[in-house]
Protein backbone atom coordinates (compact mmCIF):
# COMPACT_ATOMS: atom_id res chain seq x y z
CA UNK A 1 0.00 0.00 0.00
CA UNK A 2 0.49 3.26 -0.63
CA UNK A 3 0.41 6.09 1.90
CA UNK A 4 0.80 10.23 0.89
CA UNK A 5 1.49 12.19 4.14
CA UNK A 6 0.19 16.01 4.09
CA UNK A 7 -3.55 14.38 2.23
CA UNK A 8 -5.42 17.19 3.38
CA UNK A 9 -2.99 19.82 1.67
CA UNK A 10 -3.05 20.54 -1.70
CA UNK A 11 0.05 18.81 -3.53
CA UNK A 12 -0.61 15.56 -1.18
CA UNK A 13 -4.40 15.73 -1.75
CA UNK A 14 -3.95 15.67 -5.44
CA UNK A 15 -1.14 12.95 -5.54
CA UNK A 16 -3.53 10.88 -3.80
CA UNK A 17 -6.02 11.76 -5.95
CA UNK A 18 -3.98 10.68 -8.89
CA UNK A 19 -2.96 7.50 -7.25
CA UNK A 20 -6.69 6.36 -6.69
CA UNK A 21 -7.86 7.36 -10.53
CA UNK A 22 -4.50 5.25 -11.57
CA UNK A 23 -5.96 2.26 -9.97
CA UNK A 24 -3.51 2.39 -6.95
CA UNK A 25 -4.00 0.54 -3.49
CA UNK A 26 -3.35 4.32 -1.76
CA UNK A 27 -4.49 6.18 1.79
CA UNK A 28 -3.52 9.25 2.99
CA UNK A 29 -2.13 10.82 6.27
CA UNK A 30 -2.92 13.76 7.85
CA UNK A 31 -3.35 15.37 11.52
CA UNK A 32 -6.89 16.27 10.47
CA UNK A 33 -7.86 13.16 8.52
CA UNK A 34 -11.00 12.87 6.57
CA UNK A 35 -13.02 9.73 5.16
CA UNK A 36 -10.10 7.37 4.01
CA UNK A 37 -7.66 8.92 5.14
CA UNK A 38 -5.65 8.24 8.42
CA UNK A 39 -4.50 9.87 11.51
CA UNK A 40 -0.98 10.62 11.21
CA UNK A 41 1.22 13.93 13.10
CA UNK A 42 4.26 14.48 12.59
CA UNK A 43 4.36 16.13 15.87
CA UNK A 44 2.31 12.97 17.78
CA UNK A 45 4.92 10.22 17.33
CA UNK A 46 2.48 7.70 18.92
CA UNK A 47 0.33 8.64 15.82
CA UNK A 48 3.19 7.73 13.34
CA UNK A 49 2.32 3.93 12.70
CA UNK A 50 2.86 2.95 8.96
CA UNK A 51 2.12 -0.50 9.61
CA UNK A 52 1.66 -2.13 6.30
CA UNK A 53 2.81 0.72 3.86
CA UNK A 54 5.44 -0.10 1.59
CA UNK A 55 5.35 2.85 -0.33
CA UNK A 56 5.71 6.37 1.39
CA UNK A 57 5.37 9.51 -0.04
CA UNK A 58 6.34 12.13 2.28
CA UNK A 59 5.36 15.14 1.31
CA UNK A 60 7.08 17.96 2.75
CA UNK A 61 6.13 19.55 6.23
CA UNK A 62 7.51 22.46 5.71
CA UNK A 63 5.46 24.91 7.66
CA UNK A 64 7.63 25.73 10.37
CA UNK A 65 11.07 26.57 11.73
CA UNK A 66 13.89 24.30 9.93
CA UNK A 67 14.40 22.79 12.99
CA UNK A 68 11.09 21.86 13.53
CA UNK A 69 10.61 20.86 9.83
CA UNK A 70 13.78 18.68 9.92
CA UNK A 71 12.67 16.81 13.52
CA UNK A 72 9.29 16.28 11.77
CA UNK A 73 10.69 14.14 8.57
CA UNK A 74 13.31 12.24 10.96
CA UNK A 75 10.48 11.02 12.99
CA UNK A 76 8.18 9.64 10.05
CA UNK A 77 11.05 8.37 8.32
CA UNK A 78 12.00 6.62 11.71
CA UNK A 79 8.58 5.17 12.23
CA UNK A 80 9.33 3.85 8.17
CA UNK A 81 12.11 1.74 9.22
CA UNK A 82 10.76 0.49 12.15
CA UNK A 83 7.20 -0.33 10.63
CA UNK A 84 9.10 -2.00 7.42
CA UNK A 85 7.97 0.45 4.56
CA UNK A 86 9.82 -0.39 1.12
CA UNK A 87 10.59 2.82 -0.57
CA UNK A 88 10.41 6.46 0.46
CA UNK A 89 9.20 9.25 -2.49
CA UNK A 90 10.34 12.67 -1.01
CA UNK A 91 9.24 15.89 -2.16
CA UNK A 92 11.75 18.25 -1.81
CA UNK A 93 13.09 21.42 -3.69
CA UNK A 94 14.18 22.65 -7.31
CA UNK A 95 17.82 21.96 -7.17
CA UNK A 96 18.02 25.62 -8.39
CA UNK A 97 16.49 27.00 -4.85
CA UNK A 98 19.31 26.25 -3.47
CA UNK A 99 20.28 29.33 -1.81
CA UNK A 100 16.25 30.20 -0.86
CA UNK A 101 15.41 30.57 2.99
CA UNK A 102 13.53 27.40 2.91
CA UNK A 103 16.32 25.52 1.28
CA UNK A 104 18.08 23.94 3.73
CA UNK A 105 15.29 21.76 5.37
CA UNK A 106 14.94 20.30 1.96
CA UNK A 107 18.29 19.56 1.91
CA UNK A 108 18.78 18.28 5.54
CA UNK A 109 15.82 15.89 5.12
CA UNK A 110 17.71 14.97 1.54
CA UNK A 111 20.56 13.68 3.86
CA UNK A 112 18.11 11.85 6.24
CA UNK A 113 16.44 9.87 3.46
CA UNK A 114 19.51 9.25 1.71
CA UNK A 115 21.22 7.41 5.01
CA UNK A 116 17.71 6.23 6.43
CA UNK A 117 18.33 2.40 4.51
CA UNK A 118 15.13 2.82 3.24
CA UNK A 119 15.10 2.88 -0.86
CA UNK A 120 14.30 6.28 -1.72
CA UNK A 121 13.71 8.74 -4.64
CA UNK A 122 13.61 12.79 -4.63
CA UNK A 123 11.54 14.95 -6.62
CA UNK A 124 13.12 18.42 -6.74
CA UNK A 125 10.09 20.11 -7.43
CA UNK A 126 9.78 23.57 -8.89
CA UNK A 127 7.74 26.62 -7.33
CA UNK A 128 4.00 26.35 -8.16
CA UNK A 129 2.76 28.48 -10.54
CA UNK A 130 -0.52 29.12 -8.54
CA UNK A 131 1.87 30.15 -5.77
CA UNK A 132 4.04 32.55 -7.72
CA UNK A 133 0.26 34.28 -9.19
CA UNK A 134 -0.82 33.99 -5.26
CA UNK A 135 2.39 36.21 -4.45
CA UNK A 136 1.62 39.40 -7.07
CA UNK A 137 -0.45 42.04 -5.31
CA UNK A 138 -3.48 43.84 -6.55
CA UNK A 139 -3.44 47.92 -6.64
CA UNK A 140 -6.04 50.17 -7.93
CA UNK A 141 -5.58 49.79 -12.06
CA UNK A 142 -3.41 47.00 -11.76
CA UNK A 143 -0.82 44.30 -10.48
CA UNK A 144 2.74 44.43 -8.44
CA UNK A 145 5.25 42.78 -7.50
CA UNK A 146 9.14 42.10 -6.56
CA UNK A 147 9.99 40.01 -9.08
CA UNK A 148 10.86 42.56 -11.81
CA UNK A 149 11.58 41.32 -14.97
CA UNK A 150 13.11 37.98 -14.27
CA UNK A 151 11.44 34.67 -14.81
CA UNK A 152 10.52 31.50 -12.69
CA UNK A 153 10.43 27.79 -13.92
CA UNK A 154 6.86 27.14 -12.36
CA UNK A 155 5.02 24.74 -12.53
CA UNK A 156 1.23 23.33 -12.10
CA UNK A 157 0.89 21.85 -8.89
CA UNK A 158 -1.46 19.50 -10.86
CA UNK A 159 1.53 18.53 -13.10
CA UNK A 160 3.78 17.58 -9.95
CA UNK A 161 1.10 15.65 -7.83
CA UNK A 162 0.56 13.40 -11.41
CA UNK A 163 4.48 13.03 -11.50
CA UNK A 164 4.58 11.94 -7.99
CA UNK A 165 1.99 9.51 -8.53
CA UNK A 166 3.90 7.80 -11.23
CA UNK A 167 7.06 7.16 -9.31
CA UNK A 168 5.08 5.84 -6.28
CA UNK A 169 2.89 3.86 -8.35
CA UNK A 170 6.23 2.19 -9.33
CA UNK A 171 8.80 3.13 -7.14
CA UNK A 172 10.89 0.37 -7.99
CA UNK A 173 11.68 2.10 -11.46
CA UNK A 174 12.90 5.43 -9.44
CA UNK A 175 15.16 3.86 -6.75
CA UNK A 176 17.99 6.10 -5.92
CA UNK A 177 16.89 8.63 -8.69
CA UNK A 178 16.65 12.77 -8.31
CA UNK A 179 13.96 14.70 -10.72
CA UNK A 180 14.64 18.48 -11.06
CA UNK A 181 10.92 19.11 -11.73
CA UNK A 182 10.72 22.48 -12.83
CA UNK A 183 8.37 23.90 -15.74
CA UNK A 184 8.13 26.68 -18.12
CA UNK A 185 9.48 29.90 -17.37
CA UNK A 186 7.09 32.92 -16.77
CA UNK A 187 7.08 36.13 -15.74
CA UNK A 188 5.31 38.66 -13.81
CA UNK A 189 4.64 40.65 -16.66
CA UNK A 190 3.09 37.70 -18.56
CA UNK A 191 0.97 37.03 -15.86
CA UNK A 192 -0.58 40.87 -15.64
CA UNK A 193 -0.81 40.62 -19.70
CA UNK A 194 -2.48 37.69 -19.28
CA UNK A 195 -5.15 38.82 -16.72
CA UNK A 196 -5.46 42.10 -18.71
CA UNK A 197 -3.60 45.12 -16.83
CA UNK A 198 -0.64 46.50 -15.86
CA UNK A 199 2.27 45.26 -13.95
CA UNK A 200 4.61 47.24 -11.61
CA UNK A 201 8.03 46.71 -10.35
CA UNK A 202 8.45 46.78 -6.12
CA UNK A 203 11.66 47.27 -4.63
CA UNK A 204 12.84 44.46 -2.55
CA UNK A 205 13.60 47.00 0.14
CA UNK A 206 9.73 48.17 0.16
CA UNK A 207 8.31 44.47 0.06
CA UNK A 208 10.41 43.57 2.78
CA UNK A 209 9.05 46.46 4.70
CA UNK A 210 5.16 45.44 3.53
CA UNK A 211 5.84 42.02 4.44
CA UNK A 212 7.21 42.69 8.29
CA UNK A 213 4.84 45.91 8.85
CA UNK A 214 1.64 45.41 6.72
CA UNK A 215 1.41 41.60 6.16
CA UNK A 216 -1.23 40.65 9.43
CA UNK A 217 -0.34 36.65 9.95
CA UNK A 218 2.55 35.98 8.76
CA UNK A 219 4.58 33.99 11.08
CA UNK A 220 8.29 34.53 12.21
CA UNK A 221 10.39 32.59 9.43
CA UNK A 222 8.27 33.21 6.94
CA UNK A 223 9.10 37.27 5.61
CA UNK A 224 12.50 36.36 4.72
CA UNK A 225 11.39 33.13 3.34
CA UNK A 226 9.27 35.17 0.94
CA UNK A 227 11.73 37.94 0.54
CA UNK A 228 14.53 35.03 -0.86
CA UNK A 229 11.70 33.80 -3.11
CA UNK A 230 11.62 37.63 -4.81
CA UNK A 231 15.54 38.10 -5.01
CA UNK A 232 16.12 34.82 -6.56
CA UNK A 233 12.97 35.20 -9.31
CA UNK A 234 14.19 38.87 -10.05
CA UNK A 235 17.69 38.12 -10.42
CA UNK A 236 17.47 35.29 -12.65
CA UNK A 237 18.28 32.26 -9.92
CA UNK A 238 14.84 30.22 -10.78
CA UNK A 239 14.78 30.22 -14.37
CA UNK A 240 16.30 27.14 -15.50
CA UNK A 241 14.88 24.32 -17.19
CA UNK A 242 15.11 20.40 -17.38
CA UNK A 243 13.70 17.82 -18.94
CA UNK A 244 12.73 15.62 -16.47
CA UNK A 245 9.21 16.49 -16.27
CA UNK A 246 8.19 15.76 -19.26
CA UNK A 247 10.20 12.78 -19.05
CA UNK A 248 8.11 11.03 -16.15
CA UNK A 249 4.70 12.28 -17.42
CA UNK A 250 5.34 11.23 -20.78
CA UNK A 251 3.37 14.56 -22.03
CA UNK A 252 4.65 18.32 -21.85
CA UNK A 253 4.18 19.63 -18.85
CA UNK A 254 0.74 22.40 -18.39
CA UNK A 255 1.46 25.63 -19.24
CA UNK A 256 1.52 27.37 -15.81
CA UNK A 257 0.83 30.94 -16.78
CA UNK A 258 -2.93 30.25 -16.62
CA UNK A 259 -2.36 28.44 -13.12
CA UNK A 260 -0.86 31.74 -12.17
CA UNK A 261 -3.22 33.87 -13.67
CA UNK A 262 -6.16 32.48 -12.11
CA UNK A 263 -4.40 32.41 -8.53
CA UNK A 264 -3.88 35.83 -9.01
CA UNK A 265 -7.19 36.11 -10.29
CA UNK A 266 -8.83 34.67 -7.14
CA UNK A 267 -6.75 37.04 -4.99
CA UNK A 268 -7.93 40.23 -6.34
CA UNK A 269 -9.71 42.35 -3.56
Amino acid sequence: MILVTGANGHLGGATLAALRAGGASATGGSRTPGEGTRHLDFDDLASLDLTGVTTLVLVSAGYAEDDQVVARHEAVLDAAVRDGVSHVVYTSLTTAGDHLGFAPAHRATERLVRTSGLRWTILRNGLYAELFGGLLTWTGDGVESPFGEGALAAVARKDLADATAIVAADPARHTAKVYDLVGTPITAGQVADALGVPHRTLGLDEYRRRLLDETPGLLPFQPPMLASIATGVRHGFLDGTSPDLADLLGRPPRDPLPAAAAAASAARP
